[in-house]
This record gives C-alpha cells, structure tokens and sequence, in this order.
C-alpha cells in the first residue's frame, strides 16, 4: 500500500512536493523531478500547481 501524501523532511530540494508525489506513487523522487521539468516545457499550470501543493500539503514532521 502507498504511503499517504506528505511532503518528506528528508530528500527535498525545494519544497518536498516531487518527494512526496514519488514516494506516494512508489518511484524515485528525481524519475519525478525529471517527469516535472519535462511537464514544464508543455503549456500549463505546472508552476502553480507546484506552488499550490508546497502549500497545501502537510510536511512529514
């Protein structure tokens, strides 16, 4: 079963969101990091989105 969605103290560089996505969804967190910035070359609100789960996501501590 997959861990519930929390943004990890260990592992982040920014905000913890592509660690927790990653350990969420059982892959590794730079696979996520890398599916991120490939995502940002594509039109969209990926920025926004990061910025809105960094906030709304409840840290591991």
């Amino acid at each position: 079963m997959a861990s519930s969605l929390v943004r990890p103290t260990n592992g982040r560089w920014i905000g913890g969101v592509c660690a927790g996505l990653a350990r969420r969804f059982g892959i590794s967190a730079n696979t996520m990091r890398l599916i991120f910035v490939i995502s940002c070359l594509l039109p969209g609100p990926q920025i926004l989105i990061y910025i809105a789960l960094w906030f709304l996501l409840p840290s591991e501590d």
